[in-house]
C-alpha cells in the first residue's frame, strides 16, 4: 500500500463453478444500487472479510481479471459465477491458476463477492498461516456506505447518520494510520466496526455519506481514535476506566438514552447455570464487585464458590455470560438451598441487572439517535462525546 499522508481544513473546534442459485434476487439489488449510490473517488481500505480458512467462495457481477500478485494477467472470470478458491501448498488456487496471491477485480461497475455477500471494490487472496486471508481493497466512503447501515439503520435520522459517519470514518483511518497489520487496517466485525458490503447500503447511509465527506476528527494534528458503542446506560466512560490508556478527548459525559431498547436490560441465571459457566469456583456462592467505574461498570468482580474463589474483569463476565455491556448488577434470590459442604443458605437464583450496550466508550448511537430526533445538529453530537475534538476535513497530499 503505497504511503498518504493527511493535512487538514479545520471545520470548527469542538469544545466539550458454483451458480448463483439462491442468490438471484441479487440482480435486482445490484441494479438499484449502481441507480442509487453516487459516484466518489476517495482513499482506500483494506478489510479481511475472511482470515486463515481452508476454502473461500469467491465471484463478481461482470466478468472479473485475475492477476498474480506482481500484477500480471492471469486469466478472467466470468460474471455471475462463483469459484472455491483454496490453499495448496504456499500457493493460493483458483479455477484453472494458482499464485502467491491472488487478486479479483470486477470490470465496468462490477460488485466482488466473499462466501456469501457482495462488496464494492476488489479482492486480494493471500495464503496466511493454515489458510487463506481474503482482503476487499474498497474506496473509504463507499466503505462507509455500508458501516454505517451495519453499524444505525440507514433509516434513522439524517443527523445522527451524519455524527455516525464522521466517528467511522475516523476510526477507520486512525486504524489504517496505526499499520499495526501489514496485511489490512480493520476488520469487518464488532471488534472494529460492521462491515457487510452493499447489502446495509441505503440511499440513508449515501447521504450522510456524501455530506460529510472527508469529515473526520482531530486531535492536537492527528485523527482520533473515534470509538462509539451502542448505548451506555445514561453515562458514558472515561476511556482509562476501562481501557488502559488516557486520551483528553474520550471522557465520561451524560447520555440521553433513556428509553431505548439497550438503556436498561435484565438477565436471570439459576444457581446451577451460573456455576456451569464460570469455571474453577464451583457452585457459585456470591459474586461481589472488586473495582467498578465511576458509574459502576464492573473492572473486577470476585466470584466465590463452595469450591473456590476467583477474581473474573468484568469482560470476561460480560464475555462468559452473554450480558450486553460490563455496566451492571448482580441480586442474588433465593437462598433456602446450602450449597455442597457449607450449612449456610445460598442464592438458588442471579438476577443482573444491567444497563446500556457495549464498552460505554465515546459516541453512543442510540444516545446520537435521541438527541437527532430532538434536532441537535451532529456537529454538536460529535462535540458532546468527543470533548475538545476538532472537525476538520482530510486532504490528501
Amino acid at each position: 500500500m503505497s504511503a498518504r499522508f493527511f493535512s487538514f481544513s479545520v471545520l470548527s473546534r469542538v469544545q466539550q463453478p458454483m451458480k448463483w442459485g439462491k442468490h438471484s434476487w441479487w440482480l435486482s439489488t445490484l441494479i438499484w444500487l449502481m441507480l442509487l449510490a453516487p459516484a466518489q473517488a476517495a482513499l482506500e481500505m483494506r478489510v479481511a472479510i475472511e482470515e486463515e480458512v481452508s476454502k473461500v467462495k469467491v465471484g463478481s457481477s461482470t466478468n472479473a481479471i485475475v492477476r498474480n500478485g506482481a500484477g500480471q494477467v492471469l486469466g478472467e472470470l466470468a460474471g455471475m459465477n462463483g469459484f472455491a478458491a483454496e490453499l495448496r501448498g504456499k500457493f493460493v488456487a483458483i479455477n484453472r491458476w494458482q499464485a502467491g496471491q491472488i487478486w479479483i477485480e470486477p470490470t465496468g461497475d462490477g460488485y466482488i463477492y466473499i462466501n456469501d455477500r457482495w462488496y464494492r471494490g476488489r479482492t486480494l487472496l493471500v495464503p496466511t498461516g493454515k489458510g487463506i486471508t481474503a482482503v476487499n481493497y474498497v474506496d473509504l466512503e463507499k466503505y462507509l456506505y455500508s458501516v454505517l447501515g451495519a453499524e444505525m439503520d440507514g433509516g434513522w435520522p439524517q443527523e445522527a447518520l451524519k455524527a455516525q459517519a464522521v466517528a467511522a470514518r475516523s476510526y477507520a483511518l486512525h486504524e489504517r494510520g496505526a499499520g499495526t497489520n501489514g496485511l489490512y487496517d480493520v476488520g469487518d466485525n464488532q471488534g472494529w466496526q460492521v462491515y457487510k458490503g452493499v447489502e446495509t447500503e441505503s440511499p440513508g447511509t449515501y447521504a450522510a455519506v456524501d455530506t460529510t465527506a472527508g469529515q473526520v476528527l482531530t486531535h492536537n494534528g492527528e485523527i482520533i481514535l473515534a470509538v462509539f458503542h451502542s448505548s451506555s446506560g445514561g453515562h458514558t466512560e472515561n476511556v482509562e476506566d476501562v481501557w488502559e490508556e488516557p486520551l483528553p478527548y474520550l471522557r465520561g459525559v451524560p447520555d440521553d438514552d433513556r428509553g431505548t431498547p439497550g438503556y436498561e436490560w435484565t438477565k436471570t441465571f439459576s444457581r446451577e447455570e451460573l456455576s456451569g459457566l464460570i469455571s474453577g469456583v464451583g457452585n457459585v456462592v456470591s459474586m461481589t464487585p472488586e473495582r467498578t467505574t465511576p458509574t459502576g461498570r464492573i473492572i473486577t468482580m470476585k466470584v466465590v464458590g463452595d469450591a473456590g474463589t476467583r477474581s473474573m474483569s468484568g469482560d470476561a463476565l460480560r464475555d462468559t455470560l452473554g450480558l450486553r455491556s460490563s455496566r451492571f448488577k448482580v441480586n442474588p434470590q433465593g437462598g433456602q438451598q446450602p450449597s455442597k459442604g457449607n450449612s449456610k443458605p445460598v442464592p438458588t437464583a442471579f438476577v443482573i441487572q444491567g444497563y446500556g450496550f457495549g464498552h460505554g466508550i465515546g459516541l453512543s448511537q442510540w444516545g446520537a439517535y435521541n438527541m437527532a430526533r430532538r434536532g441537535v445538529p451532529y456537529q454538536s453530537i460529535l462535540a458532546h462525546y468527543y470533548q475538545g475534538a476538532t472537525l476538520a476535513t482530510i486532504q490528501v497530499e
